[in-house]
């Protein structure tokens, strides 16, 4: 998938994170490679266990070591080089300044023990040189930018005493603090309900919009990447097998993974007083340390055939070469070695 514009912020070539264990090796991010212009969002969807959390940690530089490890790759943010060769200490200035992340459960992220007000200023003390009470004003303004009533009253606040959605505002708000280039959205809207989830997607949309951070949303709902992503790459058992633009994407989906996903979705118009049976992806995601021989999807695939058994797919465009912008990892849309 090639960037939009010029203004390439992120670019991911070729990354791959393992686990190691007594039992074997995990490739959890395995050949990853993905870019990001600057006030873009980039959606990365798959089901559980197809390395987008990962993918996330490995730009973060958060992999526990051990038992994981970035095993070779490139991480490129514009104007600070290969995040791979960095140091521990030269990340933590990166961290929270240049790039921020929100993590998938509020209430398992945010320290119980200290008020929201002091998680929020934390980065804020660390990152900028400034006064205790430019530092406080500077949270209630963060929290009043992400919608949450009586600022100054909820600096004081647990992570208890607020709701769901509050606690992701709250995160929200420590994210954008330092006006990150970069956020990195883990599953923002899991565990809310369709309500607060529509509010905390317009406030993501908006706050793009006024800050000027560029995002990379994972999820597993496409319905989310639908409304909030101009690129999408689709993951599936530790590689990316489809990457396009959202319309593209949903207009004519190639990999048979994207097209099950997209299938599987409850829609309105499928109603007319008839009962229809949702479509379903048999199995389930293939474990990281027995992966198949060849594709990593054969084993679901309804589209299977000789090759797929025999050799792993690259990521590369279709063969009949109309979308110069789609790459899919699928012999249905390569050409096989013994037929090149």
């Amino acid at each position: 998938m090639e960037a939009k514009n010029n203004n390439l912020l992120l670019e991911v070539k070729d990354l791959k994170t393992y686990f190691y264990s007594e039992t074997g090796i995990a490739r959890a991010v395995d050949d990853v490679s993905l870019k990001l212009c600057e006030g873009e969002t980039l959606g990365i969807v798959g089901e559980s266990g197809c390395g987008k959390s990962v993918t996330a940690l490995s730009i973060m530089q958060l992999i526990p070591n051990p038992p994981g490890k970035i095993v070779s790759g490139e991480i490129h943010l514009a104007g600070r080089g290969d995040l791979t060769r960095f140091t521990e200490k030269e990340m933590r200035k990166i961290r929270g300044n240049e790039i921020s992340m929100i993590f998938q459960e509020p209430m398992t992220s945010l320290n119980p023990v200290f008020r929201i007000g002091n998680q929020i200023s934390e980065a804020i003390e660390l990152h900028q040189e400034t006064t205790r009470k430019a530092v406080l004003d500077r949270t209630i303004e963060m929290l009043k930018l992400v919608g949450i009533s009586s600022p100054e009253k909820r600096v004081r606040d647990y992570p208890h005493q607020l709701s769901g959605g509050m606690r992701q505002r709250v995160m929200i708000a420590m994210a954008l603090s330092c006006n990150p280039r970069l956020m990195l959205a883990d599953e923002p809207t899991t565990a809310l309900d369709v309500t607060i989830q529509a509010q905390i997607l317009d406030l993501m949309n908006k706050l793009k919009e006024e800050v000027g951070t560029s995002i990379v949303l994972i999820t597993h709902n496409l319905g989310v990447i639908a409304e909030m992503a101009q690129n999408v790459s689709v993951m599936y058992a530790g590689v990316v097998v489809e990457n396009t633009d959202v319309r593209t994407l949903f207009a004519n989906p190639l990999h048979p993974y994207t097209v099950g996903l997209l299938t599987s979705i409850p829609r309105a118009d499928h109603g007319a007083g008839k009962k229809r049976r949702l479509n379903t992806i048999p199995g389930i995601v293939p474990s990281l340390l027995n992966l198949p021989v060849g594709c990593r999807f054969s084993d679901r695939c309804s589209h299977v055939h000789e090759p797929c058994h025999k050799w792993e797919p690259p990521l590369a465009y279709p063969k009949n070469g109309i979308e110069t912008d789609h790459s899919v990892r699928c012999w249905l849309h390569l050409t096989p070695p013994d037929e090149g």
